[in-house]
């Protein structure tokens, strides 16, 4: 009798004690804890669980605690008890510095969450404000009337499932294809409307690739469907969070292939941009910015789906951040020639296929990349000159010349009559005037000098062709054309000499060449000359 009286004075006790011990919501990890155990089959009692929702009645605390859990199973949230917090003073650094709380799902389903209320922690009055309408979210109206209308024999149960539940996912998968063909030809349609009014134009290689994008646009809506209809049929938590992970890793997949296609129907409209422009350094920032964006697309969908497998990314963010710093320092050379490709890019002192002068080195460019730039000799070798050096040193670039200027001087012999050194300088005057490639109305032709073995006359052109090709064969017709004038004249051109002169020198004559100063002469020499230039040499008409 005694030992009885003990055992019913205990148990009260025993009572007691395992409350204490199961309901705590001292700390994050205590109170979801709480919840989610006294809400399992084995161990239901939902009066327990409500006790982790503050300033309601037994009874609406008892629904809200399982809508809660409800609204977790069927979006497939599985609660990781052993990442939770057991910090009484756990505090969010990240996305909530001045409060105490801990949300379970930041990514998927921030809205639920707890938070520190006079030293235990509840679900914030915010979650259990917006728990009713997550749960008509994720289990929409229609779902009690269709299984108020299911029968009898569709609640039989196949593998561990109900009939109903086989034929809602046969019909779900079915119209999830429909919808997938109906919103392939619509966002086909849209984005080809969209690209004809960017670029006023209908070409081949974009419709091809828009064809390409509108195939996962439509894959991204018809998940979207499987996600918004999933959770009504109900295949439990295990199932759902398999099934939702997937339909996640899906997503962000189907994301990622969207915009590498968006990123290279973009370049293809910069790039046909580029083409109309004379710039060709715009054609050499097409594969630059596509490699760049379509690196900063993969970089930001492999997070995402580090975060899906339940990665920290902001762990690895900050952990890559001072790692960046410490390569960056260890490579500062790279990061200043990154620096320096986007000033050329911004500034732009020269284009593809410009001559330039850029300290030592002189040549053509051709092609401008993240590290460095190639040019191109006239010995046809190849200078790789740094940008970071190449934005800091002084260019001369010659391709942006109106004109290509060619001053030189001929020199002819000191004993050259003067009327036939002013009929030479009037026909090389005439022979720019009529050639094709030089300007007929910037030019000087003049007698400027007497040197030490020659009277000196200078002659400025200015050629049209800023290519250097052109500008040597423009200036060989021009020697040519001076060359056979000199000689038609009988004008003698200078070199270096000494002339001893003997006053009287016995039966001979002197070695000074006559000269035909007849003006007459002179006329017809000058007109034969140019005119012989000008059909030898046409000037082409531009159409």
């Amino acid at each position: 009798m005694k030992k009885f009286l003990f055992l019913v004075f205990l148990l009260p006790i025993l009572a007691n004690a395992q409350d204490s011990i199961r309901v705590d919501i001292s700390n994050p990890h205590a109170t979801i804890y709480t919840h989610l155990y006294f809400l399992q089959t084995d161990s239901y009692e939902p009066e327990k669980a409500a006790k982790t929702i503050l300033g309601l009645t037994e009874e609406k605390a008892i629904q809200k605690a399982i809508k809660i859990k409800q609204v977790l199973d069927g979006k497939g949230l599985y609660v990781d008890v052993n990442r939770i917090p057991i910090n009484p003073n756990y505090k969010d650094t990240i996305g909530y510095s001045s409060y105490s709380r801990y949300v379970l799902f930041p990514q998927r389903m921030p809205q639920i969450y707890v938070e520190k209320i006079d030293g235990n922690w509840y679900y914030s009055s915010e979650t259990v404000t917006k728990i009713e309408s997550l749960y008509k979210e994720v289990f929409p109206w229609y779902v009690q009337k269709l299984q108020k209308m299911i029968p009898v024999s569709g609640h039989k149960k196949i593998v561990g499932l109900e009939l109903w539940q086989f034929i809602a996912l046969l019909f779900m998968l079915v119209f999830g294809y429909i919808i997938f063909l109906i919103v392939k030809r619509i966002a086909f349609f849209i984005l080809h409307k969209i690209q004809q009014r960017i670029t006023r134009n209908t070409n081949y290689e974009v419709k091809k690739v828009l064809k390409k994008l509108a195939h996962p646009i439509s894959l991204l809506v018809t998940v979207g469907f499987i996600d918004k209809i999933f959770p009504s049929l109900q295949f439990g938590l295990t199932t759902n969070t398999w099934v939702f992970l997937t339909l996640n890793i899906a997503k962000t997949v189907f994301w990622i292939y969207v915009f590498l296609k968006l990123v290279q129907v973009i370049m293809r409209i910069y790039s046909e941009f580029t083409e109309r422009t004379h710039s060709r350094l715009d054609d050499q920032l097409v594969p630059i910015l596509h490699n760049f964006l379509t690196g900063i697309v993969i970089i930001l969908g492999a997070f995402r789906l580090l975060t899906l497998f339940g990665v920290d990314t902001t762990t690895l963010i900050a952990g890559a951040t001072i790692g960046g710093l410490a390569f960056a320092l260890a490579s500062q050379d790279t990061v200043k020639n990154l620096i320096g490709t986007i000033m050329i890019f911004l500034d732009k002192p020269f284009h593809i296929e410009d001559w330039i002068e850029a300290g030592e080195v002189v040549g053509t460019v051709e092609k401008v990349g993240f590290r460095s730039t190639s040019v191109r000799a006239a010995d046809t070798s190849v200078y790789q000159i740094p940008n970071s050096r190449l934005s800091e040193i002084v260019i001369n670039n010659k391709g942006l010349r109106l004109y290509r200027r060619y001053n030189t001087t001929l020199g002819l012999r000191y004993d050259t009559p003067p009327e036939l050194i002013e009929a030479f300088v009037k026909g090389v005057r005439e022979l720019i005037i009529a050639h094709p490639e030089t300007r007929s109305d910037s030019y000087n032709v003049e007698f400027t000098g007497f040197g030490d073995s020659a009277l000196l006359i200078m002659v400025n052109v200015y050629f049209k062709s800023l290519a250097w090709g052109i500008e040597q064969s423009s200036k060989h017709r021009l020697h040519i054309a001076i060359v056979k004038l000199a000689k038609e004249l009988g004008v003698d051109f200078a070199f270096p000499s000494t002339t001893v002169t003997i006053e009287n020198f016995p039966d001979k004559k002197g070695l000074n060449p006559k000269y035909d100063i007849s003006q007459e002469r002179i006329n017809a020499v000058i007109s034969k000359t140019v005119t012989n230039f000008t059909n030898e040499y046409p000037i082409e008409e531009t159409p």
